[in-house]
């Protein structure tokens, strides 16, 4: 059994505000301030969709946050990445592309040491220019830093959010 959420999300559930979104509102300015770094990165930054997707969801899994997983797996879904793929960014067997292995490889890096290699720095930079490699290092920041909020907070899981892919074992987020 699922231990239940540390902090209780604000108001009541009416199926359109995620209980991420309804924990935070607990502290309002905190709220307004991670909407905006986390609207740049969904919204408005210059790294693909697909691509950013892939280091969210590997992040969300080297961080073992279903919640993330979950909510990101509809997203990378959405973005063009196959079953397959989301079910290898969980540690599934499989082969990436260079461009994608590099952004899979930069992900468990700072999950493991918090440094890119020279050797995943060359092979990103090679791809991507100044900006973009800032945005990728903000992008895996970032959700390192909220996965690690709903892992701590224990967010609970939406009915209708996905978990982790069938036939993973891993930490598993209450359910709302």
């Amino acid at each position: 059994m699922t231990a239940s959420p540390r902090i209780a999300p604000a108001g009541e559930d009416d199926g359109r505000l995620l209980n991420i979104f309804r924990t935070l509102k607990r502290n309002p300015e905190l709220y307004k301030a991670f909407l905006a770094l986390g609207s740049y990165n969904l919204q408005d930054g210059r790294i693909p969709v697909r691509e950013r997707e892939i280091v969210i969801l590997r992040v969300g899994w080297r961080s073992q946050s279903e919640y993330e997983f979950g909510q990101h797996t509809r997203l990378g879904v959405a973005a063009g990445l196959a079953d397959d793929e989301i079910a290898r960014l969980a540690g599934g067997p499989g082969e990436w592309s260079d461009d994608d292995a590099a952004l899979v490889a930069m992900a468990d890096e700072l999950c493991d040491d918090d440094v890119v290699s020279d050797g995943t720095w060359d092979r990103l930079a090679a791809r991507w220019d100044d900006q973009q490699l800032l945005e990728l290092l903000v992008l895996a920041g970032f959700y390192r830093l909220v996965s690690g909020l709903l892992n701590s907070a224990r967010v609970a899981l939406e009915p209708t959010t996905a978990g982790w892919p069938d036939g993973v074992e891993a930490r598993r987020a209450p359910r709302a």
